[in-house]
């Protein structure tokens, strides 16, 4: 059975909406997740953008299979709320911005991880509403913003994302925030026309100077 998406608790007003992703954009994922992973003796070793075939055993640094992987991540998630930080003036840009703009979390996860993303979310001081699906972001952020008149904007570290928001929101602002993690270094890099937002303050500017621009 497919997964089922929950927008009920999203109510957006008449104002421009704001959509973070939260993994390595609002909290730090990449370096509290090799603490992780070096307390329960395995390593990342960054060779190329991807988790599968970089996580090794250290004592002998063969990879892991896919699937161990896969339960390694899970199990980060269930603890993330004693690993996981935010990054740098996240939680007073958000604010600010919210005093002229909706703001929504998309995570990528499954939602039966939702509760302890949300207890830290909200212990930071970040109490937007939060949206935890492993589906397409895209179409979840075309259900989101409907056919709204007002401006949107939506902010990830993968590419991938940003072209499927691109692809269903093509009116949407999209702005690339990554880390300058040794994993992120090898990471796809977005297309021509797709700003990339250094640190919160500068995405902050990005996107006040698309909401002037848009009431023009």
């Amino acid at each position: 059975m497919g997964e089922i998406l929950d927008l009920s608790h999203v109510r957006l007003s008449d104002r421009p909406l704001v959509v973070c992703d939260v993994d390595d954009v609002v909290l730090h994922f990449a370096a509290p997740f090799q603490d992780f992973l070096l307390a329960g003796g395995h390593e990342l070793i960054p060779r190329s953008f991807r988790l599968t075939g970089n996580i090794v055993a250290r004592e002998t640094q063969e990879a892991l299979e896919a699937t161990d992987v896969r339960n390694l991540i899970e199990s980060f998630v269930e603890v993330q709320e004693t690993y996981q930080v935010p990054f740098d003036h996240v939680v007073e840009t958000l604010s600010d911005l919210s005093s002229e703009a909706d703001v929504v979390f998309l995570t990528a996860m499954p939602p039966r991880y939702r509760e302890p993303r949300r207890r830290l979310l909200d212990r930071l001081g970040l109490e937007f509403p939060l949206v935890a699906s492993e589906e397409p972001k895209g179409p979840i952020l075309r259900k989101l913003h409907g056919t709204r008149g007002q401006p949107c904007v939506f902010i990830d570290d993968m590419v991938h994302n940003l072209q499927s928001v691109q692809d269903h929101v093509p009116e949407c602002l999209v702005l690339h925030m990554m880390p300058d993690s040794e994993l992120h270094l090898l990471a796809p890099k977005a297309g021509d026309g797709v700003p990339r937002a250094m640190d919160w303050p500068h995405a902050a500017d990005l996107i006040r100077d698309h909401f002037r621009k848009a009431a023009k």
